[in-house]
């Protein structure tokens, strides 16, 4: 774990509570709370799937419900509930943007009210897209939010953590960047598309890719889960953020492929038609910068995207 050690842990057991649990990071971070012997209890919509050590339990993310008790007497409960945004903006689609993630945060805070012994912290995850299409503006905490719809979102999701007070519970909410994992998240698109000869820049290539390794991020979960020094709001980034140019001729170097062409804005949303996801994904950055946590003596493991990938795509990860 990064900065001082973890502070207050017992050691027996604490059980603790990974909400919208089934995906990239829920997984990732389950693993890593079973593995240093922590009870792991994921709220799940698909109880029915193998989560490995961690014990599933149902709910409708909307609710309460027979799950609310798991919180009673929890060491923490983590919410990464959320519709993937990956998706065509229909207005169908952004309601269950927005839906999945207000009313995950409003019933989680009722449930953590109704407890005799509430959660010692609850840690909340959000997006940097609060953010908006920054340019190349440096964007920390105390940053503006942006314009356009993911950043709308964000404002949404925001406001609901603010709306659902729980006195008696650490609060921690994590506006996390792109995690870059071999096992779920943007980048096994980006390295399919790489491997296809189809790994240029986008657009003009200078928005900006915040960015964090896959362990980074746990240890940042397990830190704002251990040390009750760590309150508010947190940009969960790495501290050196690029262009989309230089992350893709990054990714074109860790492969092995050559130069590829850039793809025109034009042609962004013919090539996202096709993939059923939004131009505006890939077109749009912003240059997160991690002050906070540097504040708070977080030290990254990989700090640089050419150790991050290397690490990612070195021979010997059992991923490959």
């Amino acid at each position: 774990m990064a900065g001082r050690p973890s502070i207050d842990r017992i050691m027996k057991p604490k059980r603790i509570i990974i909400a919208g649990g089934s995906g990239f990071l829920g997984r990732l971070l389950a693993k890593a709370l079973a593995a240093r012997g922590d009870e792991v209890v994921v709220l799940t919509r698909r109880p029915g799937t193998n989560y490995g050590a961690a014990r599933a339990v149902f709910w409708d993310g909307r609710t309460l419900g027979p799950w609310s008790a798991e919180l009673d007497g929890a060491h923490a409960v983590v919410n990464m509930a959320g519709k993937n945004v990956s998706c065509r903006y229909t207005t169908e689609a952004l309601r269950e943007i927005n839906a999945s993630r207000v009313d995950s945060v409003h019933v989680i805070g009722d449930a953590i009210r109704r407890c005799a012994r509430p959660p010692a912290v609850w840690v909340q995850t959000g997006s940097l897209a609060i953010y908006g299409d920054a340019g190349d503006r440096e964007c920390d905490e105390n940053a503006p939010a942006g314009e356009g719809i993911p950043a709308d979102t964000c404002r949404r999701w925001e406001q609901a953590f603010a709306d659902a007070p729980t006195p008696d519970t650490r609060r921690v909410w994590l506006r996390i960047s792109f995690v870059l994992g071999r096992s779920g998240g943007a980048l096994r698109l980006l390295e399919a598309l790489t491997r296809w000869y189809l790994g240029g820049s986008v657009g003009n290539g200078k928005q900006y890719i915040s960015w964090i390794h896959e362990e980074d991020m746990v240890r940042l979960f397990l830190r704002a889960i251990d040390d009750p020094s760590l309150t508010g709001v947190y940009n969960a980034t790495g501290p050196e953020p690029v262009t989309n140019a230089e992350f893709m001729r990054e990714l074109r170097r860790v492969l092995h492929r050559p130069w590829s062409p850039p793809t025109p804005a034009w042609a962004v949303p013919i090539g996202c038609w096709f993939m059923r996801t939004e131009p505006v994904l890939a077109l749009t950055g912003r240059r997160g910068i991690p002050k906070r946590l540097a504040a708070d003596g977080f030290n990254f493991r990989f700090p640089r995207l050419p150790d991050a990938l290397a690490h990612l795509y070195q021979p010997q990860n059992p991923t490959l």
